[in-house]
This record gives C-alpha cells, structure tokens and sequence, in this order.
C-alpha cells in the first residue's frame, strides 16, 4: 500500500505552536505527532509515503529523511503554492489505482489495513473514515415556536455528530474530479462527487481519534490522552 500525507498546512489555529515549526511536526507526548501516524501506516502494511509539503517544507524534510528509520520510503511532493486537502494529489505522479490520504496532525488507533479492504469492497471512489464526535454547548439552549415563546430548553446540552476522520481511501478515479494544480479541498471533493451522483463510501471507527489541530485538543493530547496514544505505538 501506499499513502499520502498532508502535511503543508499553517496550522494557523494552533498558534502559537507552530509559529515556527509545521503543524506536523509538534510535539506529543515527546514526539513529532506525525510519527504516530507513520508508526500506524507501516503497521497497516504501507510501504511508500507521499508527503505533501509547502509550509517549513525544510524542517519536515530534515526531521523526517528518506522515511528509512521508520521503515517506510518517504518522497517529498513541494506545492509551490498551498493547494488545500486534495489539490496537492494532483501533483504526485503514478499514485497506485488505490491509496490511502490522511491528514498529518491526527492520532487513532484505527485499523488502518481494514479501512483500505473496506474501500476495495465498496466499488466506491472514496472511502471515508468516521468518528462520532460529542461537542458540549455551554451555554442553556431554547428553542422558540412562531410566536417567539420558548417551546424547549437545554442546559449545556450535548451534541453528536458523525465527522470525517481525516483519513481516506482513493481509488485513482476520483481524481477525475479534481482540477489540476488548482486550490481544491475534501470539501470540494465531497460536494462535487455527490453532484455527479457517485455514492461515497464510509468505515465507522469505534475506538481512539483525535485531531490536534485545535489548542485545546493539543492540550488535551498532551495531557489526559496522554496515556492511549502512547500505546499507539505499541
């Protein structure tokens, strides 16, 4: 198997952390957060990683290398100019009929070999990974009727919500839908393959997800979750 990993974002929103090193490349638990990602993609099977890079692109490839201590071969895909989630894909050239994408700043223990099978039996263009994320409002929540009188009311209620892992599996075809070398996100992909009626397919995943790229999920990584993702390596 082969993978991309998107790594040539800002990290804007995990200022200041990354004020002066990719967003890939924070610290966690004492490591760079990308090499638990590695760490799960060669134990899925993976042998060759595409890293897509424009942000401190040097830094990624000084820490990084050739991917060969961590058991993979790693290639180096430079944006000239930031592409968003699924623009920097049409930039690597002769990606496999099928291939893993993810983000490079999330930590899960997903079974990342069974995700790829899902996709193979799916038919489908693109295989989603999901997560159902709890978010808390803290705040009391009404609900009015036409005459402005409240008809329901919630006190810090708690919202459920099925998001997108930040993990994905391609088949080759779908990028037919994207416009070379041209800003274009997951977003972008979602909306246009549902346009054009191509049924997209999803995997459910149970178990440990977190996306770091909120302060308060960083924090949170280094801090309470600190003990289940350094069983991630294990």
């Amino acid at each position: 198997m082969e993978a991309v990993i998107l790594a040539g974002g800002q990290g804007t929103r995990l200022l200041p952390y990354t004020s002066d090193l990719p967003k890939a490349l924070v610290p966690v638990c004492g490591r760079p957060v990308i090499e638990f990602l590695l760490h799960r993609l060669k134990v899925a099977g993976v042998t060759k990683v595409h890293l897509a890079v424009n942000h401190l692109a040097d830094k990624m490839k000084a820490a990084l290398g050739d991917g060969s201590r961590f058991g993979l071969s790693i290639l180096y895909s430079e944006e000239p100019e930031p592409l968003s989630t699924v623009g920097p894909l049409t930039l690597i050239p002769s990606l496999p009929e099928t291939f893993l994408v993810a983000n490079g700043d999330i930590l899960t223990d997903l079974d990342i070999a069974a995700l790829f099978q899902c996709h193979l039996r799916s038919a489908c263009k693109l295989t989603v990974a999901t997560y159902r994320r709890t978010d808390r409002i803290d705040y009391g929540v009404l609900q009015t009727g036409p005459d402005n009188r409240v008809t329901t009311f919630s006190e810090k209620p708690d919202y459920h919500f099925l998001v997108s892992m930040g993990i994905y599996v391609f088949s080759r075809s779908a990028l037919d839908f994207v416009p070379p070398k041209t800003r274009f996100g997951f977003d972008d992909l979602m909306f246009t393959l549902l346009e054009n009626g191509e049924p997209i397919n999803t995997m459910r995943h149970e178990g440990f997800w977190l996306d770091i790229g909120r302060a308060e999920d960083y924090l949170r990584a280094n801090n309470q979750d600190a003990a289940a993702i350094l069983r991630l390596l294990g």
